[in-house]
């Protein structure tokens, strides 16, 4: 059972995203319309065949849209009006699968709203969404099983749950092994006092509810999952002055994390990997994390937590692998740099 704070925070949240919030023009800080990195043609492409009504309600801090997502069984953590769902439902394709789940029943209803729609847009034979009325982090009540899913994504949502450690829980437990969470949330650079964290705006505009930056490595661990790889982070403004000056010296970035479920025996020592190139919208370049950009038929050296990853994951078909002072496989006699 909830505790009653708990249970009057999710109120307050649904209220605000059910009654409040009607477009994203309604809102006071630029918290959940952050912008991220360029996106590729495709994934624009994908957008602008979203409904109009659906686009309009959208309140993420990021893009949830990560690389290779043919034929995979997607989760998204508050969904919302759907338009990330529906986004994704057009990249995996006829063969994948979308669900969002989110508690405020309002958001659900405009979402499914429009499941033909795009069903007919994308030229489909049957709708690949599901949109479920539940909560994020009880997904087993929802009726989501283990190890069900390829990828979970979530959109500027952890946030605003109490109990982040059992969002992060439950999206571990229904990830397959070598599954991925690639999430956007909201951070602070301060843990945040009682004042910010009790203000029923600052909750609704995803600033109460944020984690402390240092927080998300010590629960991920905990969880199981490899450390956190930071994608993209940008400084989030207040266009409030009020909120300013509740919020007073501490700062906030709104950031993309992956977080992988890998297995403990991957390489224990440092490889040279090799991208094979193709990946759609990102054939010749793939740029995995703020740290490795990978080039296609270019030899990269990466840590051994990386290459794990790597051999581990939905991109293992990728990538050539292997470790550092073992000849590497050559193509049509060609030596790998001269493959380059």
């Amino acid at each position: 059972m909830a505790a009653p704070h708990d249970a009057e925070i999710r109120k307050d949240v649904q209220t605000y995203y059910g009654q409040v919030l009607k477009k994203s023009a309604d809102l006071k800080t630029n918290a959940c319309v952050t912008t991220a990195r360029p996106v590729s043609k495709h994934i624009q492409e994908a957008l602008q065949n979203v409904h109009e009504e659906v686009a309009l309600r959208y309140y993420g801090c990021g893009l949830v849209i990560p690389e290779h997502l043919e034929n995979c069984r997607i989760l998204d953590l508050g969904s919302g009006g759907g338009r990330d769902c529906y986004v994704l439902s057009q990249l995996v394709g006829e063969k994948g699968h979308v669900t969002g789940i989110d508690m405020t029943k309002g958001q659900v209803e405009v979402a499914e709203k429009y499941l033909d729609y795009h069903m007919e847009k994308y030229g489909f034979q049957a709708s690949n969404v599901t949109f479920i009325h539940g909560y994020i982090e009880k997904l087993g009540e929802a009726g989501i099983k283990n190890e069900s899913y390829d990828i979970v994504v979530s959109n500027c949502v952890i946030n605003l749950v109490p109990d982040k450690q059992q969002v992060l829980q439950e999206a571990y437990r229904v990830l397959k092994h070598g599954g991925e969470l690639y999430f956007s949330d909201v951070y602070t650079s301060l843990e945040l006092p009682e004042e910010i964290r009790t203000h029923k705006v600052l909750w609704g505009e995803c600033l109460g509810g944020a984690l402390y930056w240092k927080e998300l490595a010590i629960l991920a661990q905990k969880i199981g999952f490899c450390p956190p790889r930071l994608v993209t982070a940008n400084l989030i403004t207040i266009r409030n002055k009020e909120l300013e000056r509740v919020i007073g010296d501490c700062r906030f970035v709104s950031a993309t994390f992956r977080l992988f479920k890998c297995s403990k025996t991957g390489p224990t020592k440092r490889c040279q990997v090799i991208y094979n190139g193709g990946i759609t919208g990102h054939e010749k370049e793939l740029m995995f994390d703020a740290n490795f950009t990978f080039k296609e038929g270019e030899i990269v050296e990466v840590d051994e937590e990386t290459a794990a990853i790597l051999k581990d994951s939905r991109f293992a078909q990728d990538f050539l692998i292997r470790p550092i002072g073992e000849k590497l496989p050559t193509s049509g006699g060609c030596s790998a740099l001269e493959f380059k």
